[in-house]
């Protein structure tokens, strides 16, 4: 059965998602103080791409380009924790090489086993027991799991061969790979009959090769013309370029030399665009046309081919080229064809070898002492001034926080205020009342107030509730001081009331006695 080649893909992965941390205090007969006992929820599985030798094509993604890993479990009572959800491995291909929607090259994959994290799981949320203190000894809340990474990666497959048979459509290759190796290309008399790469294993004397069939090449294939990207990014990793020369065309206005130029000048044309320098990519590869490169004359034994071969010879072979006269019905010249790429094959594994023994210098960066981790954006909007706050610590911290417990709300203020955004706002000139927003896009819109006292042990609401988000009528020093004065007034009005009341009974009860 036929496997359908699938060489490029448009790939949406989703990590799972962190479980929630639990929210529990321990009950059990004659232990009145517990404490708490919540466990922490578990980490979101990781979506990952692995090298597979047995994986020969990205059909499977075509047809489910939808993947996702499962979510990290919840945290429960009596300190048990969630289950980390199972990573989802996705085998590829060798030769795959993963980019970022807008082309950006993120990983070159080739040795099987090699692996890609495509999309990182979520942290699971800390629960109560862990967010335990001296000062907090029973916390009313828990951390929220973080959302898993989604992404949308584009997958691309170029052919692993150390040998690339390129040139026009219906200039021999398929026969030529099937003469040289086991491999059963399709092969027939139209232009265009080989749609996707063929490869072929090569045994000449003790070395072994594989051998690349790339389809046909066009005028302007670099451009994209007649599929000449699909084509030209199998070539990118081959060692060996041989230019397949038809002999025996039909077409009155090519010959063999404008044959080779043009398909030189699209090689050329065409970028290479495999990054250097990474870990993940392959970072010795030669542009097209540095790379060592023969030709062979296909379709000698047909008539009239041989003298054509003859008359270009030296003009090719002026151009620098090695020229072999080769047949793949009669089999002529495949031997020394064979060979003479053995050689160029074998120098090649040892220039890349020689190159993987050098030591690579690693360059370690620390992250400078008094980085704070965050930064603050004034912008300006019709109600005025908002400043965006921004930062890995901060966004993460908002992501975890239930903003329906005000004792989590709280926590997430104490840490901003220990992480010095308090500080950074006046700095940045912000006024109280003033709109701030953590994160970007929308974010979560906060009304600054810096009059918020701060610390674990001004904790006086019951759990779960924070008494500094509570609306609190407290008065100031004038209103309690005009207050004051008020109820001295009140108390000095209602004694002199008492007092004249009493003289007024004395003088009736003096006037009744004398009577």
């Amino acid at each position: 059965m036929a496997i359908e080649f699938i060489d490029r893909v448009t790939l949406h992965v989703s990590a799972g998602d962190g479980g929630n941390g639990c929210t529990s205090v321990r009950r059990e007969k004659f232990k009145p103080l517990g404490g708490p006992d919540g466990a922490n929820g578990g980490n979101g599985g990781d979506v990952i791409l692995e090298v597979d030798d047995q994986t020969t094509t990205l059909l499977p993604y075509q047809r489910s380009p939808h993947r996702s890993a499962p979510n990290g479990g919840i945290g429960k009572g009596d300190l048990r924790h969630g289950a980390g959800g199972e990573d989802l491995v996705l085998p590829v291909p060798s030769g795959t090489v993963v980019k970022s929607a807008d082309g950006t090259l993120l990983a070159d994959l080739v040795e099987p086993g090699t692996r890609f994290i495509a999309a990182a799981g979520g942290r699971g949320g800390l629960g109560n027991a862990a967010l335990a203190s001296k000062k907090r000894k029973a916390p009313g809340f828990a951390l929220l799991g973080e959302p898993g990474e989604t992404r949308d990666l584009i997958l691309e497959v170029k052919t692993v061969a150390d040998v690339a048979l390129i040139g026009y459509p219906s200039a021999g290759k398929s026969s030529l790979i099937a003469a040289l190796s086991a491999a059963k290309p399709k092969i027939a008399d139209y232009p265009f009959t080989t749609l996707v790469p063929n490869l072929g294993v090569v045994q000449a004397g003790d070395t072994r090769y594989t051998i690349a069939d790339v389809p046909g090449l066009i005028p302007g294939a670099a451009q994209g013309r007649g599929l000449g990207h699909e084509f030209l990014r199998h070539v990118e990793r081959c060692a060996v370029l041989v230019h397949v020369i038809d002999m025996a065309t039909w077409e009155t206005d090519r010959d063999p030399v404008s044959d080779l130029k043009t398909i030189e000048a699209e090689l050329a044309a065409y970028e290479v665009d495999v990054a250097p320098g990474d870990d993940n990519t392959a970072g010795d590869l030669l542009p097209l046309t540095e790379r060592p490169t023969l030709v062979a004359f296909n379709k000698v034994d047909v008539p009239d081919a041989q003298d054509l071969a003859d008359i270009v010879r030296e003009d090719v072979e002026a151009a620098g080229y090695r020229v072999f006269d080769v047949s793949a019905a009669t089999h002529k010249g495949l031997k020394e064809l064979s060979y003479a790429l053995a050689d160029i094959v074998a120098a090649e594994r040892e220039r890349r070898a020689a190159e993987a023994k050098e030591p690579v210098r690693t360059v370690i960066r620390p992250v400078a002492v008094d980085d704070t981790g965050f930064q603050i954006v004034e912008e300006h909007s019709a109600d005025g001034p908002v400043f965006r706050i921004l930062g890995a610590k901060p966004e993460r911290w908002v992501r975890q926080t239930d903003f329906g417990n005000d004792e989590a709300v709280g926590y997430l203020a104490d840490r901003l205020e220990r992480l010095g955004v308090e500080e950074e706002l006046f700095r940045a000139g912000a006024k109280p009342g003033e709109t701030i927003v953590i994160g970007p896009d929308d974010g979560v819109v906060f009304d600054w107030d810096p009059t918020m006292v701060g610390g674990a042990e001004l904790l006086a609401a019951p759990r779960g509730g924070d008494a500094r988000l509570e609306e609190s009528g407290r008065a100031t020093r004038r209103e309690r001081k005009a207050a004051f004065h008020e109820r001295m007034d009140a108390k000095a009005a209602t004694r002199a009331e008492f007092e004249a009341e009493r003289l007024a009974e004395k003088a009736l009860r003096e006037e009744g006695e004398q009577g």
